[in-house]
């Protein structure tokens, strides 16, 4: 179709082409609704949904609506009850709706690449799932893109629709499966003008650590470190403890090229006796994704249920949805409870004891919040007995190590605690982690884990990390100051943006509704070589308008806050104050 065919967001300007196209293909030539004097055709949507739009040059081509689930309604509730249709109650539902294509371009590709980007739109802002109203005419189509009628038929005027749905995560595969060689010829004959990449990243999670791509994944340009400020990831802004350091450079080359102590034994021991535990719980690993990919991997079946919290860190979804093949549920944290754990309707999510596995990140990653252990010991007692909670502690130093479960998880078989020495010791580029588990649970993990785990060096600078906790405690203090007065930095950008701190070492801004997104501010900033995190593919929650940014030193903080301010001017002309939300008050409606 050529280089100029465009995908974009519809502007103001192609609103009126859009009622009008409706109009001659809903009304004139379908007979789904009857001609209207004005020749536009508008529906209780239009104003809240959005739009995609494909043109080429001065010519629209065709457009597709899509209906996000933070509405709280859709088109399909003019036709089937909730109760008729109880899809409409998931989370994380978008409705793609009303595909629609001028006549004499239904020959081409527009009308797959309107579906594609409709999808890669979904998927961007953390949809789980998709409904749609398939013509019953154009059902081979919708078909072959992965959808599945759910035996619900629609009459609407003198047409008839099939309700059609599909998981992102399928509708994506499926994508890839079937069309990646077709869409990959495509790539280069279409203008992408959406605020997300074209296509999704191959493993399909969405990680943090864009900036290692602009300092350079090669490595020859490493000199490029220095002006890239990397707050998109969540590493330390400070440097390992001293003994660290030294263990590092006493003898680099001796470190580089000996084989470790096979079974870690000896960082083992380090762990054992700085957390107070029994050697035989525990398991190390190289980084808390080596236990999670390792222990999930033992653990569960393409049979077991799942549940996450929503919003939560990626990888967990990536490896029970997309690697195992788990049944998944959310559990819907919200903004107006602050993001906060409620823990009796936990209690009550988990009571039916359907879950094999239970996750929960303490405190969250990205909210972070931070539910009090003695609460969260509630609901395990509470629980069902086969059911197991894995308890994530990678950022639990920034609130107080006291408030672990891993006492717990030493004595009961359902409790595993996973705590990563990445984040909170400065040791991110080394790899170093480890659970704690019943010692049964824990000798199985070990018996599968292979030999020389935790590189030489990482097993080095870990043991003398735990070794210093009061370089590490001040660290950590010294981390909330610089949390404070970066949020108080921000706070005098715009008024329209919520800025929530938590408790760790990062904080989130939200953008408001009808403003630029949040994939539009981070691709700004980036421009200054700062590098902030869109959480929009993690959750449906945040509606595609909020970024999370890592606390670094004072240097740092300012650039960011002077990256920030500039994408703001760019995107936002004429902008004022930001508010600042600090950590323990809720957000309540302050985003929306």
């Amino acid at each position: 179709m050529g280089r100029d065919l465009q995908l974009r967001a519809a502007t103001p300007e192609d609103l009126e082409w859009i009622h009008e196209l409706r109009h001659r293909v809903y009304a004139r030539e379908l007979g789904q609704h009857a001609p209207v004097p004005s020749g536009r055709l508008r529906d209780g949507l239009d104003g809240d949904n959005v739009y995609l739009v494909a043109a080429r040059g001065a010519d629209r081509i065709g457009f597709v609506s899509l209906t996000p689930p933070w509405l709280g309604r859709y088109a399909l509730d003019k036709y089937l009850t909730r109760d008729e249709l109880p899809l409409l109650t998931e989370d994380g539902l978008f409705e793609v709706r009303i595909l629609t294509v001028e006549p004499r371009w239904r020959t081409t590709a527009a009308a797959p690449l309107l579906m594609y980007a409709a999808l890669r739109w979904i998927a961007a802002r953390g949809g789980r799932r998709v409904v749609a109203m398939g013509r019953t005419e154009l059902l081979d189509m919708y078909l072959a893109a992965g959808l599945r009628p759910v035996g619900r038929t629609v009459h609407s005027g003198a047409l008839t629709f099939e309700v059609l749905t599909g998981s992102v995560t399928e509708l994506t595969k499926v994508t890839r499966d079937r069309y990646g060689t077709l869409l990959e010829r495509l790539r280069s004959a279409v203008d992408w003008r959406l605020d997300m990449p074209f296509a999704p990243r191959p493993d399909g999670c969405e990680h943090g650590g864009a900036s290692f791509t602009a300092i350079g994944t090669d490595f020859r340009s490493l000199h490029r470190r220095h002006r890239v400020v990397a707050a998109d990831v969540l590493d330390a802004w400070f440097p390992p403890a001293p003994g660290v350091r030294a263990a590092l450079a006493e003898d680099p080359a001796w470190a580089a090229r000996t084989s470790p102590p096979t079974g870690a034994e000896g960082l083992l021991a380090e762990i054992a006796a700085a957390r107070e535990l029994p050697t035989e719980t525990l398991a190390v690993g190289a980084g808390s994704s080596d236990l999670i990919f390792r222990a999930f991997g033992q653990w569960l079946t393409p049979q077991s249920r799942v549940l996450l919290m929503d919003p939560g860190y990626g990888e967990y979804a990536h490896v029970t949805e997309r690697v195992i093949g788990c049944r998944v549920d959310r559990f819907r944290l919200r903004r107006e409870d602050g993001w906060r754990i409620d823990p009796a309707r936990l209690s009550a999510a988990v009571a039916s004891g359907r879950y094999d596995l239970v996750v929960v990140v303490n405190p969250n990653n990205p909210t972070g919040r931070h539910a009090p252990a003695a609460e969260l010991r509630s609901v395990i007692a509470a629980a069902p007995a086969r059911t197991r909670w894995w308890i994530d502690e990678a950022y639990l130093g920034y609130v107080d190590l006291t408030e672990s479960l891993a006492g717990l998880a030493a004595t009961d078989p359902r409790v595993v605690v996973c705590s990563s020495l990445s984040k909170m010791y400065g040791l991110s580029g080394l790899r170093a982690a480890y659970l704690v588990a019943e010692p049964t649970t824990a000798a199985q993990l070990r018996l599968r884990t292979p030999p020389w785990p935790v590189s030489l060096p990482a097993q080095l600078a870990a043991v003398a990390a735990l070794r210093d906790p009061a370089y590490y405690s001040d660290c950590w203090l010294r981390t909330h100051a610089l949390r404070r007065q970066l949020a108080a930095d921000l706070a005098g950008l715009d008024e329209t943006v919520v800025v929530e701190e938590g408790v760790a070492n990062f904080l989130t801004m939200t953008l408001p509704s009808g403003g630029p997104s949040a994939a539009q501010v981070v691709n700004e900033c980036r421009r200054h070589d700062v590098y902030l995190r869109d959480l929009s593919p993690l959750s449906s929650a945040y509606e595609g308008r909020t970024v999370r940014i890592a606390v670094k030193d004072t240097a740092e903080n300012a650039r960011i806050v002077d990256g920030f301010q500039a994408a703001l001017e760019v995107l936002r002309p004429g902008s004022a104050s930001l508010v600042s939300m600090p950590a323990g008050v809720p957000a309540a409606g302050s985003a929306r």
